[in-house]
């Protein structure tokens, strides 16, 4: 501990802190919910998303624990079926087979490192990371994909609009993944992307037919239409 410099001290303390103020407070008002939750779990939701730490998928959706099994990778990326089986494809095979979840989000976001260093791999340092190199051609498509489209883009614009054709991939991805290709087809499983923008605390949300974003409102609204509560 000697070479730990104070501002790292101070960052560790913070956490014990966050530990001992949920074991105080926040565990007591919710200990009816954590003793159900104690002898099992059966959450409706697969949330697929970045690392990035922005990015709070139970504070975003206001969720309590045990809702969502949620997955986090750099770049909110599922290779297609077969590509590099590993976690993220045991992870989604466990929460559709085991779980029997009947929703998978796939969930991007705003000014996303991992896009950023698809598109100018160079000044992002991939060079030196091999394995995050690697990972990123899962979402090689995308890219191809963005600069045909929209091949004037630049800066925050292109990785805004890489994100967008990202999320549309890794869905596409996640239709080769057996497990997700049979619940789709028994009606039993329910796939959604969406963007989230860091600066606003929006959530665009695409629409499968046309693949365009659509607004929380918008969507609910044609939930509405079709009875659903």
């Amino acid at each position: 501990m000697s070479n730990v410099s104070p501002h790292d001290t101070r960052s560790i303390i913070d956490l014990l802190r966050g530990v001992q103020d949920f074991n105080i407070r926040v565990f007591p008002e919710k200990q009816d919910l954590f003793s159900d939750l104690a002898s099992g779990q059966s959450p409706h939701t697969l949330f697929i998303t970045c690392a990035d730490s922005r990015v709070s998928p139970e504070m975003i959706t206001q969720q309590q624990p045990g809702a969502m099994f949620v997955l986090r990778n750099i770049g909110n990326i599922v290779p297609a079926y077969g590509e590099m089986l590993g976690g993220v494809s045991a992870a989604i095979e466990y929460a559709v087979l085991a779980l029997d979840v009947r929703h998978i989000i796939v969930c991007g976001h705003s000014d996303c490192g991992a896009m950023k260093a698809l598109l100018d791999p160079e000044a992002h340092g991939l060079d030196g990371m091999p394995t995050v190199a690697s990972w990123l051609r899962n979402a090689e498509t995308a890219r191809a994909v963005t600069a045909a489209i929209h091949p004037e883009a630049r800066g925050a614009q292109a990785v805004a609009a890489l994100s967008e054709q990202n999320v549309l991939l890794q869905l596409d991805h996640l239709r080769t993944h057996p497990s997700v290709a049979a619940r789709i087809a028994e009606g039993r499983l329910l796939l959604q992307g969406w963007l989230y923008d860091i600066a606003t605390g929006r959530i665009g949300v695409f629409d499968s037919q046309t693949r365009s974003v659509q607004t929380v409102d918008a969507v609910l609204d044609t939930l509405r239409d079709r009875d659903i509560p």
